[in-house]
């Protein structure tokens, strides 16, 4: 399951709701787990650190804690690196960019470069995703929206 470490023990910190459940269950059994599962536990100190940590980086206890909920899920192959930061830019990137088509000044020449770099940065982010993910999500993901739809509705000039 992860190099190095006894994967039941991994397991049962997944079912402790410490570490986040594996992103993807492939059809022969393997457990699919970021390289980085225990980067964020280091960063915190620890495991058992990791929640109050994670947490921590949302003004709002209630946000935080929706955010820990959806890390744990495992449910977060969005990302290349799954981090409060990370989660936090991609939640930024993706609104200015959906509102950015809506803005007075959209398509002209000084509204293009602003909205490239946020489409560049959210892509520089986020992986590639798969026909499963858009099943689980129940419809596109962002990079289908903000990232392929954005660069095919507004093509660099």
């Amino acid at each position: 399951m992860h190099k190095g470490r006894d994967s039941d023990a991994v397991r049962r910190l997944m079912l402790g709701q410490q570490l986040p459940l594996p992103g993807y269950l492939r059809s022969d059994g393997a457990e699919m787990v970021p390289a980085d599962l225990f980067a964020l536990a280091d960063e915190a100190g620890g495991v058992d650190r990791l929640e109050a940590w994670f947490t921590a980086h949302w003004a709002d206890p209630t946000a935080g804690t929706a955010e820990w909920n959806a890390y744990l899920s495992g449910q977060y192959v969005c990302l290349h690196s799954v981090t409060p930061a990370a989660i936090q830019r991609q939640d930024h990137l993706t609104t200015a960019i959906s509102a950015a088509a809506n803005e007075p000044d959209a398509g002209s020449a000084e509204w293009f470069e602003p909205l490239h770099a946020l489409v560049d940065e959210l892509d520089a982010l986020e992986p590639a995703f798969t026909a499963y993910d858009r099943l689980r999500f129940d419809g596109p993901t962002s990079r289908d929206t903000c990232i392929t739809a954005m660069r095919a509705r507004f093509p660099r000039p």
